[in-house]
């Protein structure tokens, strides 16, 4: 039909689908025709919840699916799974496509190209990190595919390499299931984006669980047998037998595609874009875990992987692709994990964070209790803000406790959104019953303790 355009969407998880749904909603297929590529078997699903498939907590994958490519496609969007972008080409508005279970490739057009190839899960240059039995945790794919190996093969000793929420998550998975677990790290403390006095605190409770945890301990080498399987993980000098082996060592922007075609990425390796979410190319949008964002907090340029933001950048890109108005302020980094009984959280700037950032800072660390401490199974958790000295602007928070601990960050979030001082967060107006919080909630006491250092520190420093 005269005048239709066409939106072609890379990408059919949080980013892409979030794109592809808002701008149909705003605009009916007389009007605008939605494609979706997407190379994985599925789409619009909750990778968060990986760990806890593989842990047997949910027992079918379909269960972290929020929408079957059915609903889509009876929504006008057409998706097709199992479907690769392999080029893009800017000067003819077009897209390389091959199906990956095999068949020829086309051009599929577009008057308006969204990105959303999310990460890429890092994977060490090492010998043997390719072998059997190795494996990557990005995609519901890799989860089905660790999950099928625990069923069938039923290995006994799993080494997990990387501290970070991935790598913790799925020990704890594998805890679960019954399995001897050694997680390894090149680091003194797992859980980098939190302070070492914190991350030792995440340390303690890892092991609590019976994982064999190696800090320090660089990934060396991976060992194979006569039938290509893993049978070794070689880290900080020891050879430390497995049965299977699970990388947790991060990820980067997933950005090989846009670069190839010319499309500017920043110092993060993300793609840049602006507030709407327009790349520097014409006619070119970007959201989820392959861009660059902005740090609230620092104002410096970050790639932080988290669905939330993920989400977030896709409506705001379906919207204005849409026709309507919408921007992405930026992010705090702010996140949540829960390892067994420990609860994890954090959001802005550790302290490493903030002195590379040019502040000059404060720490203090509260120790509390979830609720009133009379009640029964009222439980200990510690809270560590970050602060500027002087001005006592809350520049990061960082809780480690149990159970009812780690939400306790949102309130945190939105001090540090609104850019408040310790000070003035001593007089916010939180809710107080015995089962839900002490008379002095962990964040007020946490922002009394921060404010009365900033003055002290003001007395002493003229």
């Amino acid at each position: 039909m005269a005048g239709r355009e066409r939106l072609l969407v890379i990408g059919g998880d949080a980013a892409g689908m979030s794109a592809a749904s808002q701008a149909r909603r705003r605009r009916g297929p007389d009007d605008l025709d939605v494609t979706v590529l997407e190379r994985g078997h599925f789409a619009s699903y909750s990778a968060c919840g990986i760990p806890y498939y593989v842990g047997g907590m949910i027992d079918d994958a379909d269960d972290l699916i929020a929408r079957t490519p059915q609903e889509f496609r009876e929504r006008g969007i057409d998706l097709r799974l199992c479907t690769e972008a392999t080029e893009i080409d800017l000067d003819g508005a077009r897209v390389r496509v091959r199906e990956v279970d095999g068949g020829g490739e086309t051009w599929e057009p577009y008057d308006q190209l969204m990105i959303a190839t999310g990460a890429v899960p890092a994977r060490p240059d090492l010998p043997g990190a390719d072998a059997e039995g190795v494996h990557g945790v990005q995609v519901l794919d890799d989860g089905i595919a660790i999950r099928r190996v625990l069923d069938r093969e039923k290995p006994r000793r799993v080494v997990v390499v990387g501290g970070g929420y991935i790598g913790l998550e799925m020990a704890e998975a594998m805890v679960t299931r019954g399995l001897d677990v050694t997680l390894v790290d090149a680091a003194e403390q797992p859980m980098s984006t939190l302070d070492p006095d914190m991350g030792a605190l995440v340390a303690d409770a890892i092991r609590d669980i019976g994982v064999d945890l190696r800090l320090g301990a660089g990934v060396e080498g991976f060992d194979t047998g006569s039938d290509g399987r893993v049978t070794a993980v070689r880290a900080g000098g020891r050879t430390i037998p497995a049965d299977l082996v699970v990388l947790g060592l991060g990820v980067r922007p997933g950005t090989d595609l846009a670069r190839a075609a010319g499309i500017e990425t920043g110092p993060t390796g993300g793609i840049v874009t602006d507030r709407r979410m327009r790349t520097r190319t014409e006619r070119v949008w970007a959201a989820g875990d392959c861009v660059e964002n902005r740090h609230l907090v620092s104002g410096l340029p970050v790639a932080i992987a988290l669905g939330t933001h993920a989400n977030k950048q896709g409506r705001v890109a379906g919207v204005n692709i849409g026709g309507g108005y919408a921007t992405f302020p930026g992010v705090a980094g702010t996140a949540v994990s829960k390892i067994c009984h420990a609860e994890v959280a954090r959001t802005g700037l550790n302290e490493r964070e903030a002195a590379a950032a040019g502040f000059d800072t404060l720490g203090v660390v509260v120790e509390s209790t979830t609720r009133a401490g009379y009640l029964p199974d009222t439980t200990a958790m510690k809270t560590k803000l970050v602060v500027e000295r002087r001005s006592g602007r809350l520049l990061g928070a960082q809780i480690v406790g149990e159970a009812n601990a780690a939400k306790r960050i949102d309130g945190l979030a939105i001090a540090l959104w609104n850019r408040m001082t310790v000070e003035e967060m001593t007089g916010l107006d939180l809710g107080y019953a015995p089962p839900f919080s002490p008379v002095w909630d962990p964040v007020l006491i946490a922002a009394r303790k921060a404010a009365e250092l900033v003055e002290e520190d003001m007395r002493r420093s003229p």
